[in-house]
């Protein structure tokens, strides 16, 4: 045994390596309806198509907050019999399957702007550990394949998912309803994905083991084993400094909003954009508070939450900033796919008429080709990582993806879209494994759930933003044009790309 390595963390067999990833697919199941549908929903009660980024801002706020609140309370978590991810998988199972029920059952648009609140953060709960749990059971040698399996689930349940609506009106489900109604074929699927989601987070939380705090311990190598990356070592001036600069920055920039909307109140900036000079202000205002408890010698899941945030390996820093350009221009197809391809392609802008409602149906569809693409691709990753690098591989696939979403505008016949799809298949196989792949090899295993839920940062960091701009970008910029937002994503998921370049792995 090399002397600078502990003990070897076992070689699993496929099927474990299976049984550990079906839950993924309910998972992705209830992220693909909410994706496919959401905005159609927002429309169907009434929303604008500038105030659909707003609505969906409750979803990556509450990633914002639970993820990393969730990675750090998994960490800590043991119990013999159930391990430390698999109670958040079945409660967030639980709770996820009772929010897509009710869901699709609204009849305001404040009812549906919250029920996206509480089906975000029960999906949160079960997905953020799930990307630790793969950290903790597998070896290095494992974990490409390892987060590839999970692609390949995400992808089968993002294709049943997102052509749900699509398939049960052939099978003659009303797909159209009176105004302030969502279509039976909409709330079916929801109902089916409900069942779906626990089903599947249940089996993979009764057919796994998860390794002992201690077995994971014996798993790091010598030098790994002899730091303790449990003790704070951020001073609290520190905690203070950086805190004071971010909430003084917040309220400047929020003083400046409300002056110039103040002063221009026949042209006023997006009101969304409170959201974002706010959540600087507060994120300077937490970390002030954790300086506080940190003076004081209270170390609680606060004050380490935060230094785990200074403490970030540079891999992660590396790999968060692909991430923020990746995230941007995602969010930006999965809010703007329907009403910009409606008005490209379809030539309307009516929620009400059979052609939006058909697009609407179409883009389910797409989605559907894109996440199955992505299954596909999945077995192939492992493939080219080992043919060259896992940094290259994700910038490959990212410019197909970049490709792919430009090329909305390009295309004006809905059957050429698909091609479109292959791209953003690919991209969108990698963003779901590369990135964790290359992360979790520098993070130690009692962080593993704390620096995943912070990595979350850097996706719901880009959703805030886009939630916030987009609006005024596609109302202001491209003058209601959403096909020209989805266009920018596009520019964007190539950035990330290059980015990549930077990115340096063990």
């Amino acid at each position: 045994m090399n002397p600078s390595a502990g003990v070897n963390k076992p070689i699993l067999t496929l099927r474990q390596v299976i049984n550990m990833s079906v839950g993924f697919l309910g998972i992705q199941f209830g992220f693909g309806l909410q994706n496919a549908n959401v905005s159609r929903i927002f429309q169907s009660l009434g929303a604008r198509i500038d105030d659909i980024p707003i609505l969906w801002i409750a979803a990556p706020l509450t990633g914002l907050i639970m993820q990393p609140v969730i990675g750090h309370l998994s960490d800590k978590t043991w119990s013999p019999k159930w391990g430390r991810r698999r109670p958040f998988f079945l409660i967030g199972a639980i709770l996820a399957s009772i929010a897509l029920i009710f869901f699709p059952n609204v009849w305001a648009l404040w009812m549906a702007a919250l029920m996206l609140w509480l089906l975000d953060a029960s999906i949160n709960i079960s997905m953020e550990p799930f990307r630790a749990f793969v950290g903790d059971m597998l070896h290095d040698d494992q974990r490409t394949s390892g987060f590839a399996m999970q692609s390949f689930f995400i992808g089968i349940g993002a294709v049943v998912s997102s052509i749900l609506p699509y398939l049960l009106t052939l099978a003659g489900v009303a797909n159209e309803a009176a105004a302030g109604l969502i279509p039976n074929s909409v709330k079916f699927s929801f109902y089916i994905g409900a069942a779906v989601f626990f089903l599947t987070v249940a089996y993979t939380v009764f057919t796994t083991r998860e390794y002992s705090p201690a077995q994971l311990k014996s798993f790091e190598s010598i030098e790994q084993q002899q730091v303790d990356h449990s003790i704070i070592t951020t001073p609290t001036k520190s905690f203070y400094k950086k805190g004071f600069v971010w909430l003084i920055t917040g309220i400047i920039l929020t003083g400046l909003l409300y002056y110039y909307n103040s002063e221009h109140k026949d042209m006023p900036l997006e009101k969304e954009l409170y959201v974002l000079t706010l959540g600087i202000g507060a994120f300077g205002l937490i970390q002030l508070v954790a300086g506080l408890f940190w003076a004081g010698k209270k170390k609680n899941g606060l004050v380490e939450v935060v230094n785990d945030l200074y403490k970030m390996p540079g891999t992660m820093k590396q790999l968060a900033i692909v991430q923020f350009f990746t995230w941007f221009a995602l969010f930006a197809m999965w809010i703007y796919a329907t009403p910009g391809l409606a008005q490209n392609i379809a030539n309307t802008t009516d929620t009400t008429s059979k052609g939006y409602n058909e697009i609407g149906n179409w883009v389910g569809v797409l989605f559907g080709f894109y996440n199955g693409f992505s299954a596909f691709f999945a077995f192939l990753l492992p493939v080219l990582a080992r043919k060259t690098s896992r940094p290259m591989t994700h910038l490959i696939c990212l410019v197909a993806g970049g490709i792919g979403l430009i090329s909305f505008f390009l295309f004006k016949d809905k059957y050429l879209l698909i091609v479109s799809m292959a791209g953003i298949g690919l991209a969108w196989s990698s963003i779901l494994s590369m990135p964790y792949s290359m992360l979790t090899a520098a993070l130690p295993s009692n962080k593993m759930g704390v620096y995943m839920g912070i990595f979350n940062f850097f996706i719901v960091i880009p959703q805030i933003l886009a939630a916030t701009l987009l609006g005024f970008f596609t109302k202001h910029v491209f003058h209601g044009n959403a096909i020209y937002t989805i266009v920018l994503g596009g520019c964007l998921m190539i950035v990330a790309a290059l980015l990549t370049l930077r990115i340096k792995v063990k």
